[in-house]
């Protein structure tokens, strides 16, 4: 669990293909725990000639719906329909079926697969969208995620995340690795690998960084890394401790805490390492910076009054460098995280013996209660704000979970080895479509 005391916790679709060179670690296996009270009833046929693929297209686009808790899966056995003309929308109204996927895969000769997929509404008999595109055959799960997209927007309302990544920190005995992945937990890559700690990754707005925090100087350093050339450079690296890097909405600066001028004390600092500014003066601890969506204040871990609590502080404006305390209910509350749309934030609250994710919502000020295990750690929003991703420790070993953020679904995504730490959910892709909406 991270000792908030301790600023040095132990612990974009096409875009990541050119760094993803490092060799190719154990998939995530994902248990889906609980579900939405109205789960949308939808069936998805295989995809024709999809056996011949090296990767199921339908399978992957399942596991995504499924996952969110939104989605209910209905039987689509021994119906084959694979074109609007094909659908017989008596046998899928009998299956309590309200939306169907359909579609169809073809190896070209130069290898590559045209992938084409129909979004279907069984009520009205009717297509509500489509997609047609062309890609290599190593990038069936990236295509995959990208219809899972379109699929849960349509009938959700909502942005899609599947085609976006996440990042953590794994351990292995004695090696620390920083490992980018997408979503789902699958296509994971190293960034960097030490001997020694590795602690608080951040993504940059635009997704092509990251920042974290390297020991492998015996020292902590704050590095910021650009994932397709694997360039990097030390933007915080002054006398005793440098940790916690936060990206602003802009990515222009980050917020990081130093203890330069004694204690643990937030600051800004431009994205190439200059312009170093001390944020606010304070005698207690001040940590785990996380920047409001709109750039103007943030919000911090500090035991200013006596007890880890968080605390919101303006950046700019008259009120710049004012601390106001925003929980008061029990005396642990560390790791706060804004909401991608800055109205709640999530954090860790110790609830009796065990530490839960929790949310708090900034206008009624009241917390909710997401999960009840024992032992979690560092919760990160999807960006749509649906899901919150986090590390829960089982057995002495940490393992990445979700949870929605109405807490109805939770989420385990379990690797076979390693003590995952510090999970960090990526922000959205720019619109990287691989085909164009069919009729």
């Amino acid at each position: 669990m991270r000792n908030y005391l301790h600023p040095l916790s132990f612990y974009v679709f096409f875009l990541f293909l050119s760094i993803m060179h490092a060799p190719l670690h154990a998939a995530l296996n994902i248990e889906i725990f609980g579900g939405g009270a109205s789960r949308i009833p939808i069936a998805i046929v295989p995809f024709s000639a999809e056996s011949r693929l090296p990767q199921s297209i339908t399978t992957v686009v399942a596991a995504d719906l499924e996952r969110t808790g939104s989605f209910r899966l209905t039987d689509s056995s021994g119906l084959t329909p694979h074109e609007p003309e094909e659908v017989v929308y008596a046998d899928w109204q009998n299956r309590g079926a309200s939306a169907l996927v359909i579609g169809s895969t073809t190896i070209l000769p130069d290898g590559r697969i045209d992938v084409r997929f129909r979004l279907m509404d069984v009520a009205k008999r009717t297509q509500l969208t489509g997609f047609a595109g062309t890609v290599p055959a190593d990038q069936l799960r990236a295509v995959a995620h990208r219809i899972a997209d379109i699929i849960y927007e349509t009938l959700t309302g909502n942005i899609g995340v599947f085609s976006t990544h996440i990042a953590y920190v794994m351990k292995q005995g004695n090696k620390y690795a920083l490992q980018v992945a997408d979503s789902d937990g699958f296509n994971a890559r190293s960034v960097i690998e030490y001997t020694e700690p590795i602690i608080s990754p951040a993504w940059s707005p635009d997704g092509s960084k990251l920042a974290y925090v390297s020991f492998e100087n015996k020292k902590p350093v704050v590095y910021v890394q650009t994932l397709s050339t694997r360039e990097r450079k030390a933007i915080a690296n002054f006398k005793g401790s440098n940790s916690a890097p936060a990206w602003s909405p802009d990515g222009s600066r980050l917020a990081v805490v130093l203890t330069m001028q004694g204690g643990s004390q937030i600051f800004l600092i431009n994205a190439g390492g200059s312009g170093l500014q001390r944020l606010a003066q304070s005698s207690g601890i001040d940590t785990e910076p996380s920047f409001s969506p709109d750039g103007q204040s943030i919000i911090f871990t500090s035991d200013r009054g006596g007890s880890p609590q968080i605390y919101r502080m303006a950046i700019t404006g008259d009120k710049a460098g004012v601390a106001e305390r925003l929980t008061f209910e029990g005396s642990y509350n560390v790791s706060p995280r804004y909401s991608p749309d800055g109205k709640s934030f999530a954090y860790i609250h110790r609830n009796g013996g065990k530490f839960n994710v929790a949310v708090q919502d900034f206008a009624r000020r009241q917390m909710q209660l997401l999960t009840d295990s024992r032992f979690d750690e560092s919760p990160s929003f999807a960006p749509n704000g649906k899901m919150i991703l986090y590390a829960t420790e089982i057995g002495g070993r940490g393992i990445l979970s979700a949870v929605s953020s109405d807490g109805q679904t939770k989420q385990r995504l379990s690797s076979q080895t390693g003590d995952i730490r510090e999970p960090v959910w990526g922000p959205l892709l720019k619109s990287q479509r691989t085909g164009n909406f069919v009729n």
